[in-house]
């Protein structure tokens, strides 16, 4: 297929990874000739990097990829990322699609496209568990931060989850190759960057290095202002991490760590690597060291096994937790994994109460954190994007403000008092 002079759009579901790979995708194929457009209906080409954690997931990209192929009906389509690793066959029988490339390609589809000779069409799988090489990955295009792949691929297998089927074991980069991408992200304007991965507490662990040590090596630098760490998982959280964070030059206090059920019964059947001792431990050393950081906290509602009992065992415990936010998502079936073992299933429409439940405690959570920050003289970086006239910015703990529309703001970090006002200004302040 010819690359130089081929209009090229992209589509991107997911988590922030794919969002990294995607951008990074993009710039192999300009190398190549390519011309990125932003609208589909005007591309020869869309590349489409697409999801698999839930069956939702999965049903969103289908309706993407028919959704594309109707507006550009003339439009070769090529599939990456994780429902390309695990369903090819089905994403191979869809009209308009003609390249689905796994894991272990993904990263080096301009090569593939290069070789594909239309109108033949071509799926490129592999044993996923055969995939050792580290690719890594960025987003730019927003100068103000950057999503940046250090980590892929987890050795965990919890008992609900596809994503060691669809990323493969637990990989990662080096920290001489990390600080390469800093120092070309730094040069291109980028204040943030967000270290992410699958399982990014495991960083190093297959190359003799660890978080922590590429923690100080980028605090230690002054080309980029903030870093933030996108999830990690408790019992990867150190003490050491968490106290490093608590005194860093460039570590934002921010946290988000999954807790996925707060009943005991419920990690076990999940096959999760801690309790909920351990985490509320976690979020207390947090508090001792970081009163005022940002904790989020991702949970799954109906998970089987989940009875009334444990789900309400599960409520108390998320309430007594001093947290900034839940994210919150129902269970899903994935088909092959030990969970579908488990008997006893959950209603859609109790999983659905139970979502309702917990963004209620999250709603409640939020609004604490925010009004224990008023008065509170934080720094913010400020976004391109304006909306009624206002810029918008996060503070160093994540917190979203806002101020009457000023250029020089841009990209600029300001030390800002938050007061009511500064939150009211956005549509979607809960105060």
């Amino acid at each position: 297929m010819e690359l130089k002079g081929c209009k090229v759009a992209y589509e991107t579901l997911g988590c922030k990874l794919n969002f990294s790979e995607t951008s990074s995708l993009r710039r192999s194929l300009e190398e190549c000739g390519a011309l990125s457009m932003d609208s589909a209906s005007e591309a020869d080409l869309i590349v489409v990097n697409t999801c698999s954690v839930t069956d939702m997931a999965e049903k969103k990209a289908r309706q993407m990829i028919r959704h594309l192929h109707k507006k550009a009906p003339l439009a070769h389509i090529a599939v990456v990322g994780c429902y390309a690793q695990l369903r090819s066959e089905e994403l191979m029988a869809m009209d308009g699609v003609v390249c689905v490339v796994g894991a272990k390609e993904k990263m080096h589809l301009c090569e593939k496209l290069l070789e594909l000779k239309l109108p033949e069409r071509e799926s490129h799988g592999c044993d996923i568990f055969t995939v050792k090489g580290f690719d890594g990955a960025y987003s730019f295009g927003d100068r103000t931060r950057s999503f940046l792949k250090i980590q892929d691929g987890c050795n965990y297998f919890c008992s609900y989850c596809t994503i060691p089927y669809a990323r493969g074991i637990s990989r990662s980069g080096t920290i001489e190759s990390v600080v390469a991408d800093v120092e070309k992200l730094a040069a291109n304007g980028v204040k943030e960057i967000i270290l992410t991965g699958v399982n990014t507490g495991e960083f190093g662990v297959t190359n003799g290095e660890s978080l922590i040590e590429l923690m100080r090596v980028l605090d230690s630098r002054d080309d980029i202002e903030r870093y933030r760490i996108s999830s990690i998982e408790p019992n990867l959280l150190t003490d050491e991490i968490i106290r490093f964070i608590a005194t860093s030059r460039h570590f934002m206090p921010h946290f988000h760590v999954p807790l996925q059920a707060g009943s005991d019964e419920v990690l076990k059947l999940m096959r999760r690597r801690y309790d909920t001792a351990l985490f509320a431990e976690k979020i207390a050393t947090i508090r001792k060291y970081l009163p005022f950081a940002f904790i989020g906290v991702d949970i799954i509602a109906g998970m089987r096994g989940e009875t009334d009992e444990l789900f309400e065992k599960s409520l108390e415990f998320v309430k007594s937790l001093d947290i900034s936010k839940l994210h919150v998502f129902p269970y899903s079936e994935r088909s092959g994994t030990k969970a579908l073992e488990i008997p006893y299933v959950v209603s859609q429409q109790e999983k659905h109460r139970r979502v309702e439940r917990l963004l209620e405690i999250s709603n409640v959570k939020m609004c604490e954190f925010t009004l224990k920050n008023i008065g509170q003289t934080r720094p913010v970086l400020f976004e391109s994007k304006a909306k009624n006239g206002m810029i918008y910015g996060f503070t160093d703990n994540y917190l979203k403000v806002a101020k009457l529309w000023n250029e020089s703001l841009i990209n600029a970090v300001v030390s800002i008092e938050l007061t009511r006002e500064n939150f009211s200004a956005d549509e979607d302040s809960l105060l």
